[in-house]
């Protein structure tokens, strides 16, 4: 109990859970002298907690007759922020069925008036931002890999690759990303010699080892993931250049979705593309003049476009 406010907290549910207590014991049990419960007995005050003070040789601390927390100590503010977070959570991927318990248990657990106001809330409250499918790894899988990573320890892999082969592995943890719905772990994988990336929700399993490493100063995990999956074969590969600067380039084109580099005349952008209609769309929905490096076909599909829009204007 090193933190003030864990002491505080413990002082009132010693004082909820004894009709009254003497400055002495309560200094005791929570390991600081007489002159810290006063000021914890005055910060539960402060809190909207009647402590009553006793004075005399028998004197103590009590919490008001008839006094009664509330189920949940959370003010308005408090748990609608807990219920947008969830919420918003829920919207961007991240596991439905963990997110709808939580819901379901804030909600039961917070007094009668603030719950309807929060379900209130809950029930009109609309996203402009379209709802992601999450794919859930397993929570020992995700915290495992959390605690390597923080702790610098090298853990075990059981992976499962996309077409079903499974494979084991040492892994240096880097760090977790969640990107687009799915949980992404990146570091060293000793089997390849190599910073890898690989989803959680297709570890088999996970266990620490007795090794530990360093991450080196210039490793970014969110940039690699996003550099990773900017790399997934596509049909077309493409290079653009983009008549403006890298700052702008980057403010509008994600890292997942090319790789940007300086060159002459602009930023050159490699990627991929299945369809090369969308990537017509796309570049000239940027607004800034380009030159197709490649490949031709991309072409035809820019005068495509410039067609089509040229007809819908002359309509």
């Amino acid at each position: 109990m090193s933190h003030p406010t864990t002491r505080v907290l413990t002082m009132l549910e010693l004082l909820q859970a004894h009709h009254r207590m003497r400055g002495t014991e309560l200094a005791e049990r929570l390991g600081v002298d007489e002159r810290t419960v006063r000021r914890y007995a005055a910060r539960l005050e402060e809190l909207g907690i009647p402590v009553v003070a006793e004075r005399g040789r028998y004197g103590g601390y009590r919490l008001m007759p008839g006094f009664k927390l509330p189920p949940l100590m959370l003010t308005d503010d408090e748990a609608t922020a807990v219920v947008l977070g969830l919420l918003a959570g829920r919207r961007l991927g991240l596991p439905g069925e963990a997110t709808e318990s939580t819901l379901a248990k804030v909600q039961r657990i917070l007094p009668a008036a603030l719950r309807e106001r929060v379900q209130a809330l809950q029930e009109t409250l609309g996203f402009t931002l379209a709802a992601r499918d999450a794919t859930s790894p397993a929570t020992a899988a995700l915290l495992t890999l959390a605690a390597a990573a923080r702790e610098r320890r090298r853990v075990r892999l059981r992976y499962r690759s996309w077409q079903g082969d499974e494979s084991e592995r040492d892994l240096d943890p880097y760090g977790l990303v969640f990107h687009s719905g799915r949980w992404y772990v990146t570091g060293h994988d000793h089997r390849s010699g190599e910073v890898r990336t690989f989803r959680v929700d297709r570890v088999v399993s996970v266990r620490p080892g007795e090794g530990t490493f360093e991450i080196p100063v210039d490793a970014d995990p969110v940039q690699h993931v996003t550099r990773s999956l900017a790399k997934v074969p596509y049909r077309h590969d493409v290079e653009v250049v983009l008549e403006t600067s890298l700052d702008e380039a980057r403010r509008r084109v994600p890292a997942s979705t090319a790789t940007l580099s300086e060159t002459d005349g602009g930023v050159l952008m490699v990627t991929r593309a299945e369809n090369l209609d969308g990537m017509a769309m796309m570049l000239a929905g940027l607004g800034w003049p380009f030159q197709i490096r490649r490949p031709g076909e991309l072409r035809t599909a820019v005068r495509d476009l410039a067609a089509n829009l040229r007809g819908y204007a002359d309509r």
